[in-house]
């Protein structure tokens, strides 16, 4: 079966019959498919009322397991690795929205711990369980042979780019 990308490199190899343009067929459905799935996952967090990003600090935030009453503002960063002042922004919005509350450190008071709410916890558990299932439907063409090796080659070349960064 033919995709848009098969098109792509049929034209390289008509125009620049010297180049092995093998790569481009890699990252560029990789780019694509990514582009489709987070349109795909967006549509599921505004159902949910959510931006991706809010989600992603919900999300955060319900798995944690800490012990602790939330995350500071900084463990939630490093795990969204977007920057604090992007953090702020999101934590605003989901503050208003009464999903998170921040609240002094009762250990150290010029920390302040990100918590959520009831609602927030409410509202991160739909929209995972909504999330699970797009998840599971974007990936259904594959079997489990296929996801599973996927999986494993996507693991590898990830965990390989991120040791060289």
């Amino acid at each position: 079966m033919e995709d848009s990308v098969d098109r792509i490199i049929a034209q390289w190899a008509q125009v620049r019959p010297d180049l092995d343009v093998s790569p481009m067929g890699i990252i560029g459905r990789l780019s694509k498919l990514t582009r489709i799935f987070e349109r795909a996952m967006q549509d599921v967090f505004i159902q949910h009322g959510l931006q991706p990003g809010e989600f992603d600090l919900l999300a955060t935030l319900r798995r944690s397991g800490t012990g602790t009453p939330g995350l500071t503002a900084g463990e939630l960063a490093e795990s969204a690795m977007v920057t604090s002042g992007a953090i702020t922004n999101r934590l605003d919005r989901l503050v208003a929205k009464a999903l998170v509350t921040r609240q002094a450190d009762p250990l150290s008071r010029r920390t302040i711990r990100v918590a959520l709410t009831e609602l927030g916890h409410n509202v991160v558990d739909q929209a995972l369980v909504d999330h699970i299932a797009n998840e599971d439907q974007l990936l259904s063409s594959l079997n489990a042979d296929q996801t599973e090796r996927l999986e494993a080659m996507l693991r590898d070349l990830l965990s390989t780019q991120e040791a060289r960064s």
